[in-house]
C-alpha cells in the first residue's frame, strides 16, 4: 500500500502519531536507518523506508510525492547548523513534493525571557547551541517551503513527559534538584496530548504558523521530581542553591534552570481544537503510573521546557 504518511524521526512521539492516523485508515511509512530499526517499525504496522539524514544519498527516492510529512527527527550533536533537515531539504525537489510538512521545534528559541509569558509572536532569541540548531532547521525548512509552494508548520514544544519519560534513574540515583525557592518555571506536554496536537495540526493549521505546545500549567523542576517521586514511592530528591547547582548538574540541566518562561499554548488550543487529556502534571503523571509496565522506563529528557 502507497503510504499516505511519512514520519522521519519515528520514535516514540512518530509512533504514538502513527497509532492516531492509522486509527483514522491512514497508511504510515516511517524513516529506518537500520534493518533493526526496520524492524520496529514493522511491530507497529509501520512501513519502514531506508534512508539515513546523515548521509544525503541515501534520502533519493523517500516517497514524499503528495503526502503528509512529520519532522521529528532531532539535530545532530554540535555547531549551529541542522544538517539533518537541511540534508532532507535538498533532497526533496520539483516531482517529490509534499503536501505539507509538520516540524517540532522546542520552545528553547525564544530564550531566556525571565519567566515571563510567551505567545508565538514573541521574538525568538535562542541562547544555547541546541536551541540554535533547531531555530536554524525552523529557518531552512520554512524557506525550503516558501521555495516550493509546500505548506509547513512549526510546533515549538515544551518539555514532554509520559510513559517512558519519567526521570526514574535520576530519582533512584539521588540527583539533586534546585532549592524549590528558586526553582522557575518550566513547561511541559504529555507525549499523548502531542501526538494528538500533530495530527491536529496537520488537519487544522495552515502554512507558516506557529504554535507553542504546553498544557499551559507552568511549575517548576523542583515541583516535577517531587511529584514524580510520590508516586514512585521513591525518597525526594535533595535539594541544592544555585549557587550549588552550578557545580554538580550538567550544562543541559543547568540551560533548563537558567532560560525560564511561561508558555502561552491558547493559539493552539483555539486554532486547532485541541482538548487536552492531560490539562496539568498531576493527572499527567497519574497516567503516567498506571502504565509502568511499558517498556523503556527511563529518563529520556526532552526537547523544550
Amino acid at each position: 500500500m502507497t503510504p499516505d504518511i511519512l514520519i522521519i524521526g519515528c520514535g516514540d512521539i512518530g509512533v504514538r502519531v502513527a497509532r492516531l492516523e492509522q486509527a483514522r485508515g491512514k497508511a504510515v511509512a516511517g524513516l529506518a536507518r537500520s534493518e533493526a530499526g526496520a524492524e520496529r517499525l514493522r511491530g507497529f504496522a509501520i512501513e519502514p523506508v531506508a534512508g539515513d539524514l546523515d548521509e544525503p544519498d541515501a534520502l533519493a527516492g523517500l516517497p514524499t510525492a503528495g503526502r503528509l510529512v512529520f519532522f521529528f527527527a532531532p539535530p545532530p550533536g554540535g555547531g549551529p547548523f541542522d544538517t539533518r533537515m537541511r540534508n532532507f531539504c535538498a533532497a526533496i525537489g520539483a516531482g517529490r513534493l509534499p503536501g505539507k510538512v509538520i516540524y517540532i521545534s522546542t520552545s528553547g528559541v525564544y530564550g531566556d525571557c525571565g519567566g515571563a509569558w510567551v505567545t508565538e509572536e514573541t521574538p525568538v532569541n535562542a541562547q544555547t547551541s541546541r536551541a540554535r540548531r533547531r531555530l536554524d532547521a525552523e529557518t531552512v525548512l520554512r524557506e525550503w517551503g516558501e521555495r516550493y509552494g509546500v505548506p509547513v508548520v512549526i510546533l515549538r514544544v515544551t518539555g514532554i513527559y509520559g510513559p517512558g519519560r519519567l526521570p526514574l534513574a535520576r530519582l533512584q540515583q539521588g540527583h539533586p534538584v534546585l532549592r524549590e525557592d528558586e526553582s522557575p518555571p518550566t513547561n511541559r506536554i504529555h507525549a499523548d496530548d502531542l501526538a494528538a496536537v500533530c495530527v491536529a495540526a496537520a488537519e487544522q493549521a495552515g502554512n507558516g504558523e506557529i504554535f507553542n505546545v504546553s498544557d499551559g500549567q507552568p511549575g517548576t523542576m523542583t515541583q516535577y521530581f517531587n511529584a514524580a517521586a510520590d508516586l514512585l514511592g521513591l525518597p525526594r530528591p535533595p535539594q541544592v542553591s544555585m549557587a550549588e547547582a552550578r557545580q554538580v548538574m550538567t550544562p543541559m540541566m543547568l540551560s533548563y534552570l537558567t532560560e525560564t518562561r511561561r508558555m502561552d499554548n491558547r493559539r493552539m488550543v483555539e486554532r486547532l481544537g485541541v482538548t487536552l487529556l492531560y490539562p496539568d502534571l498531576e493527572s499527567g503523571l497519574k497516567s503516567v503510573i498506571a502504565e509502568l509496565d511499558q517498556p523503556n522506563m527511563g529518563y529520556l529528557g526532552s526537547i523544550g521546557h
